[in-house]
């Protein structure tokens, strides 16, 4: 098991990961001290216990979102981007017209 020092908002944490987890780590560390700062930045040094429940629920507010944006995903048919559908959609709905009005030429003749 690997550990290491992330900083955040200023202050050091020793943290242990699995070994080769160590860059992932660093990632989101710098991820929640960037998101910290932030805070910190817009509402001011307002405790740091306080900075890290409100940056915890940012990311875990995305995260829903993401999982949300995943499921609806999953439960789609598979195969084909919804832009990709009602580009078909478009193009078939041409194709019947044509077809339409080549017919009513037909029987017009």
């Amino acid at each position: 098991m690997a550990e290491l020092e992330v900083a955040v908002n200023g202050r050091s944490y020793r943290v242990a990961c699995e070994d080769g987890k160590e860059d992932h780590l660093r990632r989101i560390a710098a991820e929640l001290d960037g998101r910290v700062r932030e805070l910190a930045g817009a509402l001011g040094q307002v405790g740091e216990s306080r900075l890290l429940l409100l940056a915890g629920l940012l990311v875990s507010d995305e995260l829903a979102d993401a999982q949300a944006g995943l499921a609806e995903a999953q439960a789609r048919p598979r195969g084909m981007a919804p832009e990709a559908e009602a580009a078909l959609a478009e193009q078939l709905e041409a194709l019947a017209a044509r077809i339409e009005h080549i017919a009513a030429r037909l029987e017009a003749a």
